[in-house]
């Protein structure tokens, strides 16, 4: 069976959603798969809820459009209530932890990882990174890619102005893989 994974990215608009949704797909390309990566701006930019849409496939894409995706990554409250429902069973879904009531997660038809990204991101030292341990863990609960790919890819999305960042970007993806059981 080939390999295929569909996925929407949402958080608040600053939360750094399009960021690992481009480093998702970039890896996926280095990774030798066929990728499609659909940024959805709004005026929310900053506050309001902004998502992303990235397919990963061994196979042509037929759409890049995504109705009932596989795998959903929730940084916040709105987005969980605005996706959730339309993750396909048997679906894999990442939880920011720190900022949703995890009796708001469904456990039941679909697989929850509840992941504190923030609370990891702030140990490590900037809160700023809890979106790369969230996408630290979809990597190892998707088990789409090796991790390394991952990071391998971190230069294609951060500027050589912010190439300082890279190793604790890195630190960041390994911590939220670890945080996956």
């Amino acid at each position: 069976m080939s390999k295929y994974i569909d996925s929407i990215i949402a958080g608040f608009g600053g939360q750094g959603v399009m960021l690992i949704g481009n480093l998702l797909a970039y890896a996926g390309m280095n990774a030798g798969l066929n990728v499609t990566y659909i940024p959805v701006y709004g005026p929310e930019m900053r506050g309001g809820t902004a998502n992303c849409t990235v397919v990963l496939s061994e196979e042509e894409i037929g759409s890049p459009i995504i109705r009932n995706p596989h795998s959903l990554i929730t940084m916040n409250r709105p987005s969980l209530d605005k996706f959730q429902s339309r993750l396909m069973d048997g679906g894999i879904q990442i939880v920011n932890s720190s900022l949703i009531d995890k009796e708001l997660v469904e456990t039941g038809r679909i697989r929850s990882y509840l992941v504190p990204a923030n609370d990891i991101a702030d140990k490590l030292g900037n809160t700023r990174m809890a979106n790369m341990v969230a996408l630290g863990a979809f990597i190892k609960a998707s088990g789409i890619m090796d991790l390394k790919s991952v990071i391998d890819s971190l230069p294609n999305v951060i500027s050589a102005h912010y190439s300082h960042l890279i190793p604790k970007n890195a630190e960041a993806l390994q911590a939220g893989a670890d945080a996956v059981a």
